[in-house]
């Protein structure tokens, strides 16, 4: 183990720990391993669009196409659609990622 590891006992349930042991198993990583990625990828990116934007779902007709720009919480922001598909403003959309002022859809 690495010198700028740092040990701590955590305590979980059984069904949790399971869960996190399938769940490993099918990543080909150690259980350590596994909640150590977790917890990075849980610390990782803490803006505001991934604190309060990414996970909501917004109406295509929130999605202006001829200037490019996506109207989410009242904030203008330019956007991508995961497939590359056009804007269907009948449809609804999950913001899947944000990068800077640009935030990925897809349809769902």
């Amino acid at each position: 183990m690495s010198d700028d590891k740092k040990r701590f006992l955590l305590r979980i349930d059984q069904t949790l720990y399971d869960q996190l042991a399938r769940d490993a198993e099918s990543e080909n990583r150690s259980i350590n391993a596994h909640i150590e990625t977790i917890l990075q990828k849980a610390t990782q990116g803490k803006t505001f669009e991934r604190r309060q934007i990414v996970g909501q779902v917004i109406e295509g007709t929130q999605i202006n196409s001829e200037n490019g720009l996506v109207t989410v919480a009242g904030i203008y922001y330019r956007y991508l659609i995961s497939d590359n598909s056009t804007v269907d403003t009948t449809g609804r959309y999950a913001v899947t990622d944000a990068v800077g002022n640009i935030l990925t859809l897809q349809k769902i």
